[in-house]
C-alpha cells in the first residue's frame, strides 16, 4: 500500500482568460468580467477597465469608483 497522495493538477491553461470580479462597497453587487452586464450594455468578457467610467451600479446607483476588486 502506497503512502503517496494523488497528484492534483492545479495549473490553469495558459490560453484560459483570467476573469476578475469587482464588488460594490455600498450594496455588495458583484460584477464578474466573465459574465459582463448585458442588461447595461456591457458584453460578457468585458474587463473592468473597459467598463465606462460613468457606469453606475444597477442596484444602488453607486459610481464605478465605489467598486473594489474581490476574490470570489
Amino acid at each position: 500500500m502506497s503512502n503517496e497522495s494523488a497528484h492534483v493538477n492545479t495549473e490553469i491553461a495558459s490560453d484560459a482568460p483570467l476573469y476578475k470580479t469587482s464588488m460594490c462597497a455600498l450594496c455588495g453587487l458583484i460584477y464578474n468580467e466573465r459574465d459582463g452586464w448585458p442588461e447595461e450594455g456591457i458584453p460578457p468578457g468585458a474587463r473592468w477597465e473597459d467598463v465606462p467610467a460613468d457606469w453606475i451600479c444597477p442596484d444602488c446607483r453607486a459610481g464605478k469608483s465605489e467598486f473594489e476588486m474581490t476574490e470570489v
